[in-house]
């Protein structure tokens, strides 16, 4: 085989290449960003060090891209409608720049301004780094900095990466095993790997479905505090105990065990979106302030599940419509929704009261 084509088996794919962007992030190392009006650095206000701002500064003018949630509780311009591109002045500070990003301090410090929001240009690779901070589970924030020379050490992600994020995701299953459970003895775990290098997701399959009739399922977001902790503030280890108990009663279901924590945004901000829900915002308030939709997930993973076991036809265990409505547009057919109310307590009475009001669940 000629030396090119083993360097070309050998060179990263796009999904790889954005697995090691989302460490390097993560850590705080900056990635170069390559699009049609040229080359930048890219590093999350979040994990950025001061050493490093101060080289990205003396490459141009610093950038900070937020998203236009964000933007709208800073009381920012948005010019770009789905974010904004904050300038960041030479005397500010890495301290300033992540009292934009995060919300922790609005209250204590609302005065930051003036901020001035650019309108000139291209905001294609400010949309890509964001979108990499939202996939890296970290705040939404990230400075960019234009460059001129090549960075060959650094991590680089092309245009083609922002519609392949976007892009319908890719399962594998890797592993299957029988795990008898409390509420059935006759459970098969199986395990489905995304081809991106994200974290697996998990289908509970209890005794032996009819595919030939309408499965009953339910997709569950994990919820580390809920389903492991015993929280009060949520009814999600409530949900998972009962869609499990009535799966067993019935003798057959399919519980998806999804890994998007934090209706998609990651334990860490899902622990910061309650920081603020004590400072008196509901769920989608503190979800906005910290430059994030209602509602992260990507239920197509659910979908993409089931259809590979060979279910087209469900009885959807839900008080969301949002699923109803995603699983019929990728294909499964919600022949029924299955009430689940359970859980409801004193610390979550708001809670569940704002994701009727706000997110249109049955509660």
């Amino acid at each position: 085989m000629p030396v090119y084509q083993q360097a070309m088996i050998i060179d990263p794919t796009l999904d790889e290449t954005l697995a090691r962007a989302r460490a390097d992030l993560r850590m705080g190392l900056p990635v170069r960003l390559s699009v049609p009006d040229g080359d930048w650095l890219v590093a999350p206000a979040e994990t950025v060090s001061k050493a490093r701002m101060e080289i990205m500064r003396k490459l141009g003018n610093l950038t900070l891209a937020v998203t236009s949630r964000r933007a709208e509780t800073l009381k920012a311009r948005i010019y770009d409608g789905d974010l904004a591109r904050l300038s960041v002045p030479n005397d500010k500070d890495l301290g300033w720049i992540q009292t934009l990003a995060d919300p922790a301090d609005d209250l204590r410090n609302p005065l930051r301004g003036p901020l001035i929001s650019q309108r000139d240009g291209p905001a294609q690779a400010h949309r890509m780094a964001i979108e990499l901070c939202k996939t890296a589970r970290l705040l939404p924030a990230a400075l960019l900095a234009p460059i001129v020379v090549a960075t060959p050490s650094l991590t680089c992600v092309t245009i083609s990466a922002s519609a392949h994020v976007q892009a319908t995701p890719v399962l594998t299953e890797v592993a299957s095993a029988r795990v008898p459970l409390r509420h059935a003895e006759r459970t098969r775990l199986r395990i489905f790997r995304p081809a991106d290098g994200s974290e697996e997701h998990y289908a509970i399959v209890i005794g032996q479905p009819n595919r030939d009739a309408p499965v009953l399922v339910r997709l569950h977001s994990a919820c580390f505090t809920g389903d492991l902790l015993g929280s009060l503030k949520c009814d999600c280890g409530p949900q998972l105990n009962a869609a499990l108990e009535q799966m067993g009663q019935e003798g057959a279901g399919i519980l998806l065990y999804l890994q998007q924590e934090g209706r998609g945004i990651g334990l860490a901000n899902k622990m910061r979106a309650y920081a603020l829900q004590d400072q008196g915002f509901d769920t989608v308030e503190a979800n906005h302030r910290l430059g994030f939709e209602d509602d992260e997930r990507d239920f197509r993973l659910g979908s993409i599940m089931l259809d590979r076991m060979g279910i087209s036809s469900v009885r959807l265990m839900t008080n969301n419509p949002g699923k109803i409505s995603m699983m019929e547009a990728q294909g499964i057919q919600v022949n029924a929704r299955v009430p689940i109310k359970v859980g409801q307590t004193s610390h979550n009475a708001n809670y569940l009261a704002t994701k009727a009001a706000k997110s249109g669940h049955m509660l």
